[in-house]
């Protein structure tokens, strides 16, 4: 076992941990995830089967993740965010045949309690706001704020918001890294 758990948290067998992740307090994974390497799982964290977690993702307290979700590397999830995976639950009316799968995209980050709705992408390195909700595809490098959530910005790779020109260009404060704004879309220029 080259991975931390805490003596309460709960690993069902089955599961596939990569090196250096660390499982806090009452966290739950079931049988089938697949979690990568040097991961944070905070305390009071649920983690479906079939989900699966990328490199370095950081989960923060009280979040549940269920199946049909994948994480892509460096995800961030925020305090008691949560992901759906069916449309129209009824307690009922068994509809686990009708899982939606969603997939957060490499640096994208989700902010404290903001719900993802199922079946949706969200693109890399975008930002969730605290409390949003998401009802549809987000695209990279996008700011998403708001129930439903709309787009407000957009933001770098480090996650500062980005001021264009009226060229369509754009460079991040903190790490000088150039953006292009083409077709309301936004790519990193390489230097």
């Amino acid at each position: 076992m080259n991975y931390f758990k805490h003596d309460t948290a709960v690993i069902d067998n089955g599961c596939l941990i990569g090196d250096g992740t660390k499982v806090w307090h009452f966290s739950h994974l079931m049988k089938g995830c697949t979690i990568g390497s040097n991961c944070i799982i905070g305390q009071n964290v649920f983690i479906g089967d079939v989900v699966v977690l990328g490199n370095n993702v950081k989960v923060q307290n009280n979040v549940s993740i269920y199946t049909g979700v994948i994480c892509e590397d460096d995800v961030f999830l925020g305090p008691s965010m949560v992901f759906t995976n069916v449309i129209n639950p009824r307690s009922a009316i068994e509809r686990k045949h009708q899982f939606k799968g969603t997939r957060v995209k490499k640096g994208a980050s989700i902010g404290a309690n903001a719900t993802i709705i199922c079946g949706n992408e969200l693109g890399i390195y975008c930002m969730v706001g605290a409390g949003s909700v998401i009802t549809k595809p987000v695209k990279a490098f996008a700011l998403m704020m708001g129930n439903p959530a709309t787009q407000r910005g957009w933001v770098s790779e480090y996650g500062h918001k980005l001021l264009f020109t009226k060229e369509g260009k754009a460079i991040c404060p903190e790490s000088g890294d150039n953006y292009l704004l083409f077709n309301d879309i936004v790519t990193k220029q390489l230097s």
